[in-house]
């Protein structure tokens, strides 16, 4: 791609040339838009396309399920902090962050200032 300068400004010489050596000329975005829709992108290599058999996908939600479980009963009503979690589950952070997650959004779970959270008992 090239933008045209004028003939008479001896700093457009550069890119004059490049037109006259087959460039593409450019007036706007909407040159280039014409010229790369015209290309395909290119397809995403299969070595960065993740693919999860239905085994890992059960062995997953089973992990959580445990994890959910270990975690529920570490949490109470008074505060503690998510790493102190993460130390007595033995969980990684985003294993604790996903249950913790899924607590606050069912209504079981307050979090307060400093990374701390409770479990809301039942009233």
């Amino acid at each position: 791609f090239a933008v045209p300068g004028s003939a008479m400004d001896p700093r457009a010489r550069g890119t004059n040339d490049l037109i006259r050596q087959g460039a593409t000329l450019t007036e706007s975005a909407d040159d280039v838009f014409a010229v790369l829709s015209d290309r395909r992108s290119p397809a995403t290599p299969e070595i960065f396309v993740e693919k999860q058999s239905v085994e890992n996908q059960t062995a997953d939600e089973e992990n959580t399920d445990a994890a959910r479980a270990q975690i529920l009963e570490a949490l109470g009503p008074a505060p503690t902090t998510v790493d102190e979690l993460i130390r007595v589950c033995h969980f990684s952070l985003p294993v604790v962050s996903t249950v913790l997650l899924e607590l606050e959004l069912a209504g079981r779970l307050e979090r307060h200032p400093g990374s701390r959270v409770s479990l809301l008992m039942d009233q």
